[in-house]
């Protein structure tokens, strides 16, 4: 009989090592390598796990033919809706981030109940709670009387015999996947072979039966989905449910959809009752601005297809320390080092002796370059102590020459400017010209340093009205 031969897996990437290592040489994670059975799953190929059965042919298929969009199913839940593109797709699986408490549970709750009342069926099994600790919840939320089919099981190929014996769901919730194990994988629950092996069983039943499967993961201290890196590749969308724990509210934020956008953004109202819905996410992110206050610009941004309206606060200090300090909570930090140079270089706008702290308001987190416009207005504005114009919004790319670049979807960021109420706009010249009030007396300043000038015309006219 051939020796059962043993695998070294890292728990972070999903390397596989002949040897034990204190440091994964792929990801540099350490004391993450835990000896596995090579035949378990990722160190064993097919070859090894299969019973030699010849392949059969398979029907080949031309890419003329008709096309029928991906059906969905609606959730009833707006912001979830418009995360996943428009609903759970038949036959998808999509996997669900978030840190722990962050209110993924109650979400997914919400979305099965509000599912079942319609008439679809809809199964919750969970790994983690007692079926009574979920009917709590349910009982908190309102939806006790919800026709949700309950389970507390871990094994995948017990849950997946309950899910056969019956009618096919519409929609299965497996909470988590980290607590599934499957008698295919000889590791302990949580681990890569397992993790990987109970997502490709779940995923296959999905595919097979086009019900949909919605996996709950757990986030590492890095923010990253545990587990390898691969499940995230086999399912059909990843979704982050992001949030502060100071903060009431919640931003589910879309990374992969092979059924619609990735980019869009879900946001949501925490509270004893559950998650409610902000339709309107750009007067949630202004409700408590300061008209007064220095070092504060309002960004006009994008997610996805929506605009969204968020403060972005700067505060120059002078720095007692040789090495000022740079810090940034929402924003990219190199990119802030960037707009550093560029108004010390190009503007002669001197922050080498300051301390720079820069925050997105409300623990909302932007990735486009377009705010560089925004960030540069709060950064002067702080270090003159000015207060910028209440009722103006900025938008914009600075290239390290200086000059402001045009940026896409200027007309959707006016408009929503104009809803709430804003009169002025300073963005970039170019682009697609929108034809409204606050383009048409917008000021488009060419290079940074315009910019610079008027913010310093302001604080010169101030003196002079005061003398």
């Amino acid at each position: 009989m051939a020796k059962t031969r043993t695998t070294f897996i890292c728990q972070s990437c999903g390397a596989t090592a002949t040897r034990w290592a204190g440091r994964c040489d792929d990801c540099g994670a350490w004391n993450t390598m835990v000896e596995e059975n090579e035949a378990g799953g990722i160190g064993g190929g097919p070859a090894k796990t299969a019973s030699g059965r010849k392949g059969r042919p398979v029907a080949l298929a031309a890419l003329s033919g008709d096309t029928d969009d991906a059906p969905r199913i609606v959730s009833g839940i707006g912001e979830l809706d418009r995360a996943t593109g428009g609903g759970f797709v038949p036959g998808s699986a999509l996997l669900i981030g978030g840190d722990p408490g962050i209110g993924k549970s109650t979400l997914l709750m919400q979305a099965a109940a509000t599912l079942a009342r319609r008439g679809r069926r809809v199964v919750y099994v969970s790994g983690e709670e007692a079926v009574a600790q979920v009917r709590l919840r349910a009982q908190r939320l309102g939806f006790a009387d919800a026709p949700v089919a309950l389970a507390a099981e871990t094994n995948v190929e017990d849950i997946l015999a309950t899910l056969s014996a019956d009618t096919r769901p519409d929609l299965v919730i497996i909470d988590s996947i980290q607590t599934m194990w499957s008698d295919a994988a000889e590791s302990a629950p949580g681990t890569v072979t397992q993790v990987r092996t109970s997502a490709q069983a779940l995923i296959r039943f999905a595919k097979s039966t086009g019900a949909a499967v919605v996996l709950v993961g757990h986030v590492t201290k890095d923010g990253q989905i545990a587990g390898p890196r691969v499940v995230e590749h086999m399912v059909d969308a990843v979704l982050y449910f992001e949030g502060d724990g100071s903060q009431r509210y919640r931003i589910m934020r879309t990374v992969k959809n092979r059924f619609g956008p990735t980019d869009e953004i879900g946001v949501f109202d925490m509270s004893d009752k559950g998650l409610r819905e902000v339709t309107n996410p750009s007067e949630l992110f202004l409700s408590d601005r300061s008209a007064s206050a220095p070092g504060a610009a309002v960004f006009a941004g994008m997610e996805g297809t929506r605009p969204v309206l968020v403060e972005i606060q700067a505060l120059v200090a002078p720095s007692p320390l040789g090495t000022p300090r740079r810090a940034a909570v929402g924003w990219d930090q190199a990119r802030l080092s960037q707009v550093l140079a560029v108004l010390e270089a190009r503007c002669g706008v001197k922050f080498s002796v300051n301390d720079v702290y820069l925050n997105v308001a409300g623990g909302y987190r932007i990735a486009e370059p377009a705010a560089d416009l925004a960030v540069a207005a709060a950064l002067v504005s702080s270090l003159a102590g000015i207060a910028l114009p209440n009722d103006c919004v900025y938008f914009g790319e600075i290239s390290l020459s200086g000059a402001v670049r045009p940026v896409a979807h200027a007309a959707q960021r006016l408009k929503e400017a104009e809803k709430l109420g804003f009169k002025a706009a300073v963005m970039p010249a170019g682009g697609d010209d929108p034809a409204s009030a606050i383009a048409s007396a917008a000021f488009q300043p060419g290079q940074l340093v315009e910019l610079v000038a008027k913010i310093a015309g302001t604080r010169r006219q101030r003196r002079d009205d005061d003398e």
